[in-house]
């Protein structure tokens, strides 16, 4: 059976029985996870190591839009069941990867594609870690490099938390990824709990929590979980992330027509976060078939943003990219998915 090049332990193992000098891995460590050299140019750093599974998931789809920088990657698992990842190329020349902890979401946000698929199961380290592995190789052909990652993509990953600790680990490790701590965003729908416990072991990395109101009814009515994580509680949970890091939270409030973007909505979420140490991005819907919700229009974006700046708020109005690619997480999965098991109906 092949060894996961992502597996540490099992990497070391096969070390040791190919008596393989640990300088000749740490040069194919380096050369495949730090500079993103194609599969065969690392292999050739230690050839002893064989067998040597560099890849968890094959790349099964690359989508890319013409609009703009996104690309969308469908990723397979060795199970047959796809997953996503999206990289984000902005206009000032900084890359984004955004990340999927999971195939499909038991938080059933109603806004997002992922949530209607159910959960089908967590991704395990290596093949969340492989994500990153693969469109880094993707990026170095053009000359860049994931500059940013996100953990935005299919899934909470605090329901995958233990394995999220492992891939964090093993992505600021200098022996591995050696990305910054800062470079990276976790984005939960507001499990408390984890994030808590997350701020305490990684204060230099970011949290952003999926707001999108800060009133119980319109909130509850998108995101179900929120009676389980009452506004009141996630006030306090972060204050406490505050008192931990020393880098804003992240807030992401999608614009949602007729929901929670009128002047009413824009004074409740600056009272709201007076005293909190946040950053407010106000993103665009990219529209999802069969949840009934339109997004906001940009011109009322731009001056619900002005609101909040206007009273002294960090805020970023977003552009969307990749609507011509369903940038929205799991669209492209739920459909592909879908006609899979229809395929394999009787």
């Amino acid at each position: 059976m092949a060894t996961p090049l992502l597996d540490r332990d099992a990497l070391e193992v096969l070390r040791k029985s190919t008596r393989t000098d640990p300088e000749q891995v740490r040069q194919l460590r380096n050369a495949l996870l730090k500079d993103f050299v194609p599969d065969e140019v690392g292999r050739a750093k230690a050839p002893e190591l064989e067998p040597l599974e560099l890849h968890p998931l094959v790349l099964e789809q690359r989508h890319d839009s013409s609009i703009d920088g996104a690309s969308k990657l469908l990723f397979r698992t060795d199970a047959g069941l796809l997953t996503e990842s999206v990289i984000l190329r902005i206009a000032s020349g900084r890359t984004t990867l955004c990340v999927s902890s999971q195939i499909g979401c038991a938080a059933a946000c109603r806004f997002c594609a992922t949530g209607t698929m159910g959960i089908a199961r967590s991704l395990s380290a290596p093949e969340i870690l492989d994500q990153v592995f693969q469109a880094g190789q993707l990026l170095a052909l053009e000359g860049r490099r994931p500059r940013n990652i996100v953990f935005m993509g299919m899934g909470e990953p605090f329901h995958n938390e233990d394995v999220l600790v492992e891939v964090i680990e093993r992505l600021i490790d200098p022996a591995w990824f050696n990305i910054s701590p800062r470079k990276i965003l976790v984005s939960t729908v507001g499990i408390t709990g984890g994030m808590l416990r997350f701020a305490e072991r990684f204060p230099t990395v970011g949290l952003a929590l999926s707001l999108h109101s800060v009133r119980d009814e319109p909130r509850q009515s998108i995101m179900p979980i929120a009676k389980r994580y009452p506004l009141p509680e996630l006030r306090r949970t972060l204050l406490e992330v505050n008192a931990m890091q020393d880098r804003p939270v992240m807030l992401e409030y999608l614009m949602l027509e007729g929901i929670n973007d009128t002047d009413e909505d824009a004074r409740a979420l600056i009272a709201w976060t007076e005293g909190l140490d946040v950053h407010l991005n106000l993103i665009p819907f990219n529209e999802v078939d069969g949840t009934g919700l339109r997004g906001t229009d940009r011109s009322r974006c731009v001056e619900f943003g002005r609101q909040l700046k206007a009273a002294g708020r960090t805020t970023t109005v977003r552009r969307s990219l990749g609507r011509d690619i369903e940038a929205a997480c799991g669209q492209l999965v739920k459909r592909e998915n879908l006609a899979r098991a229809r395929a394999a109906a009787p």
